[in-house]
């Protein structure tokens, strides 16, 4: 079994070639919506199975792709990789990974893997519970935050539980069906919000700066190719570059441009492996009309010159 996982761990890092020059004739990375996930034939804003199941029937999901939802895996048996927007992941027992919408990831797990997966629309979430949103949870609100959430064993048990549970609502028609999953699904969140940040940082304030950092990223995500300016962020937040500076130093250690320069070098790193664009094609995407300036900006960013980043991703070698 072990080997079998070696095997296949092995044969992913390989296969990186192949899927380079595969996505680079598609052109786009897929992006799947629930419908494309459906197994009970019903699925439209929530769906949730074992990891091993849905695996089993969905191989596409091995290759680079992405989500419009929020996106929950826990980890029970077996280990591997998980692949979270160029930074590689350790899968074990206990380990838990939250996406939000736009993420792009991969697997390359044993063949004794096993947990539980859900995933769901904000509007499923958000319709559930209209004082709060989906985002106001720690691992959701910022692209920032690390997708990973390793849990204690005693805690570990319990967001075990409440899967299986939301599992067997989900495969029954039971009375209140979706009313109870909305429900199990936020005691989930907090149960995962209380491992994620330390109990003595929970407090009203920082819960604002996780709301304005969640409206800032939004804004960025929004406009960044566009739009450039720190100033221009901090007005349409209707506060001073200063305020909104200070807020992104405590919660996150970065400025604001930081966060406009890391969702920039993000999506160029997006589409240098899964675009057929030229590297002067996508200065100009992102809006840098010199070509020269934009490949310096990038290996200062990122370390490496664009084209030696494509060579490094192709042989499986990203940092």
């Amino acid at each position: 079994m072990i080997l079998s996982g070696i095997i296949k761990n092995a044969f992913f890092r390989i296969n990186q070639t192949f899927l380079y020059f595969y996505y680079m004739i598609a052109k786009t990375l897929p992006i799947y919506n629930i419908e494309n996930f459906k197994y009970l034939g019903k699925e439209s804003d929530f769906y949730t199975n074992t990891i091993r199941a849905h695996f089993k029937l969905h191989e596409f999901i091995f290759t680079p792709h992405k989500h419009d939802f929020f996106f929950v895996v826990i980890c029970s048996k077996g280990t591997g990789t998980h692949t979270i927007d160029f930074i590689d992941y350790a899968v074990k027992p206990g380990s838990v990974f939250a996406l939000s919408p736009g993420q792009t990831h991969s697997w390359a797990l044993s063949d004794d893997a096993d947990g539980y997966v859900l995933f769901h629309t904000g509007s499923f979430f958000n319709l559930h519970f209209p004082s709060k949103k989906v985002r106001d949870y720690p691992f959701f609100c910022s692209m920032h935050n690390s997708p990973l959430i390793l849990l204690k064993e005693k805690t570990s048990k319990n967001v075990k539980r409440i899967f299986s549970e939301i599992l067997d609502e989900y495969r029954h028609d039971y009375l209140f069906k979706f009313q109870r999953i909305a429900g199990l699904l936020d005691l989930l969140y907090m149960d995962l919000s209380r491992s994620y940040i330390p109990a003595t940082t929970i407090d009203k304030k920082n819960h604002n700066f996780l709301i304005k950092i969640g409206k800032l990223e939004d804004l960025i995500d929004a406009n960044f190719k566009k739009i450039k300016s720190a100033s221009q962020y901090a007005k349409m937040m209707f506060m001073t570059e200063k305020h909104l500076n200070r807020i992104c130093k405590e919660y996150l250690n970065k400025t604001t441009s930081d966060l406009i320069m890391d969702r920039l070098m993000l999506e160029a790193k997006r589409l240098l492996v899964h675009s057929s664009l030229s590297v002067s094609e996508i200065a100009d995407e992102l809006g840098y009309l010199d070509i020269s300036y934009f490949s310096r900006l990038f290996k200062k960013k990122c370390g490496k010159t664009p084209l030696e980043f494509i060579k490094s991703f192709s042989s499986g070698i990203i940092r």
